[in-house]
């Protein structure tokens, strides 16, 4: 269902880019600094166009991406309204006029010129608040992760299991502590991927109780098969004491954006255990920044 809302978003800014395109014809010349904004506008727009056309292919689309493109798209047909009210207002004399009323009108299109340049700058600010949007919520990410994420083979689980119970899983334990202790300083996902009873969540705590200390920071988040994703991430501020904050976030994005502001202080290691749902997993590694720490993040699914 989300492509054609993302094609509607499109045909709010297809026509938008073209209008900005004309602002900065021969006819509009001696307007300098409203050529000089569409141009800027145009080149920030068709940016964003590109992320939406990638957003269009895409089946099914996380609550931070879908927030961002319906933003965009109600700003889209602000700035067009803009646009239309300043090439309709903005125009010559009437030859056939008297010089009173020809000079009453330049100054009242002076007047209006004024205040479209003002308005064009308040759509600057409002294309740069767009795109310093997506950058804090990292939409490119959460369409397209390109986090490291390092497999975990559940076949030696497995074998463990069968031999000892859950007391046997030294082997694939050290070499998961050595993953995530290792000098890479990029932020590092290792995932523990298997059938449900194989010791998944018992070897992601037995990790995170040995190697914890190394960290700052560190959060065991268990997940249920349909997460209510503003109950969950609101649970991790409480986990991070952070009952205050939690008072005066009421949406998704305003817990992720406290969350990110926490962790971009410390090195985290953080274990997400149970995870099921691919879209849950998108909300979930924007929380993560990359600050170049050595931070980690255990998935266990």
């Amino acid at each position: 269902m989300s492509a054609p809302i993302v094609s509607a978003t499109m045909g709010a800014m297809n026509p938008l880019i073209g209008k900005l395109a004309a602002l900065m014809g021969d006819e509009y010349k001696k307007l300098t600094g409203v050529r000089r904004q569409a141009s800027f506008l145009k080149d920030e727009l068709s940016t964003m166009k590109a992320l939406l056309e990638k957003l269009e292919l895409m089946d099914e689309l996380d609550p931070l991406a879908k927030n961002w493109r319906d933003h965009v798209r109600e700003m889209s047909y602000d700035m067009e309204n803009c646009i239309d009210d300043f090439m309709q207002d903005i125009g010559g004399a009437d030859a056939k006029m008297g010089f009173i009323k020809k000079t009453a009108k330049r100054l009242k299109t002076l007047r209006k010129r004024h205040r479209i340049a003002d308005r064009m700058e308040e759509l600057k600010a409002l294309a740069l608040q767009a795109n310093e949007r997506r950058m804090r919520y990292k939409i490119d990410d959460c369409t397209n992760s390109t986090t490291r994420v390092v497999p975990i083979d559940t076949r030696m689980l497995a074998i463990y299991k069968q031999a000892a119970g859950l007391v046997g899983i030294d082997g694939p334990k050290k070499e998961l502590v050595s993953w995530l202790t290792d000098t890479h300083e990029k932020v590092k996902v290792v995932a523990i991927v298997g059938f449900g009873g194989l010791g998944k969540t018992t070897l992601a705590k037995q990790v995170y109780d040995m190697i914890g200390g190394q960290f700052s920071c560190t959060i065991f988040l268990s997940v249920s098969q349909r997460p209510d994703m503003s109950s969950l991430l609101g649970g991790l501020l409480l986990k991070l004491e952070m009952k205050e904050e939690l008072t005066h976030a009421h949406e998704v994005q305003d817990i992720i954006d406290l969350l990110r502001e926490h962790l971009a202080h410390k090195r985290y290691l953080i274990v997400v255990d149970d995870l099921w749902d691919q879209s849950a997993w998108n909300i979930m590694s924007c929380l993560f920044p990359d600050v170049d720490n050595g931070s980690r993040v255990i998935v266990t699914t």
